[in-house]
């Protein structure tokens, strides 16, 4: 059943993609928002008391109605499987403005390149070559790929019904929420207490991320080049750490750069100052439109590796 759930989001996500998906996002990190404001003490204790309390609402809602509704009737559940995965999992969150910076570097409109880019990812894009738009958007194809597309089937499959994904992507919400820095405060002070009480969620984030990421890479590497993606990741995603996830976003990377054959990371030019220092990921030629769309060629790939290996998973449990 699963493996027919995520089959139907897929196929739904694909022909028109859910254009309230954001507004849900973004009521749920409003709730984020006045939890901290009033659980805030600068403590991790309260961080963890705040976590729970974020976290325990979605995940026992979509829990208890898939039980309920099982109980009713076991194709209920089914609908309720593929609704929540729709809401939540998919490429159109990012393959619109993905395919939306190829198509205009690869007729040669850096401009609208850059106004896109800077759309998705934020921050100011003028100074940006060609090369450095490609590189950043499949940077971001990469890791969106795994937040939204594989993190989360992997916790859908592991806990029963919905929970596991509601699960994750309210914990990825979260933990970047309660980033440090995050409300735009620069006081040294404030700084120090916001990343006191964000590093529960971001720790529970490590954790959740732990064996998925590698898993991603793992895949990226078998449907990709094997030598260079092992390479790139034993020796290069320690060096790329976030301060949400850690290393997490340094395996994903450093393993696709290595299996798309394409040099990520590097340093950026800077609207103001010194340029952006960045360690460098993967190896072979520079990014550009054509290695864009080898890159969701990747990930596609990759995701049918999944779907096969989901799927004898399904035959092994059902067979007598």
């Amino acid at each position: 059943m699963n493996f027919l759930a995520i089959l139907a989001a897929l196929g739904l996500e694909q022909w028109r993609a859910f254009r309230f998906r954001v507004g849900v996002e973004r009521a749920f990190v409003r709730y984020a928002r006045w939890l901290e404001s009033q659980l805030n003490g600068g403590t991790r204790e309260q961080g963890a008391v705040a976590a729970l309390a974020a976290l325990a609402p979605p995940v026992a809602l979509a829990a208890g109605v898939f039980w309920l509704v099982t109980v009713a009737h076991p194709a209920v559940g089914f609908v309720w499987n593929v609704v929540v995965l729709y809401l939540l999992m998919g490429f159109r969150h990012f393959s619109s403005a993905f395919s939306a910076i190829a198509a205009a570097l690869a007729s040669g409109d850096l401009a609208v390149a850059r106004r896109a880019l800077a759309g998705w990812r934020g921050g100011a894009s003028t100074e940006w070559s060609s090369t450095d738009v490609a590189r950043l958007a499949i940077e971001r194809g990469f890791v969106d790929s795994y937040r939204h597309v594989f993190g989360t089937l992997f916790w859908f499959v592991l806990l029963p019904g919905p929970a596991g994904a509601v699960l994750y992507r309210a914990a990825a919400l979260l933990a970047h929420e309660w980033r440090a820095g995050a409300s735009g405060e620069d006081t040294t002070p404030i700084v120090r207490a916001r990343d006191r009480f964000g590093a529960p969620a971001r720790r529970l984030l490590w954790l959740l991320d732990w064996i998925p990421a590698r898993l991603t890479a793992l895949s990226f590497a078998i449907v990709g080049d094997f030598e260079d993606a092992a390479y790139c990741w034993r020796t290069q995603a320690a060096s790329w750490v976030t301060e949400e996830g850690g290393d997490i976003a340094g395996i994903v990377l450093a393993s696709g750069g290595g299996a798309l054959g394409v040099t990520l990371g590097g340093p950026l030019p800077a609207v103001a100052g010194a340029p952006e220092s960045r360690p460098e990921l993967g190896m072979g030629e520079d990014p550009d439109a054509t290695l864009m769309s080898s890159g969701i060629g990747l990930v596609w790939r990759a995701l049918i590796l999944w779907l096969l290996l989901i799927l004898l998973l399904t035959l092994a449990n059902l067979a007598p």
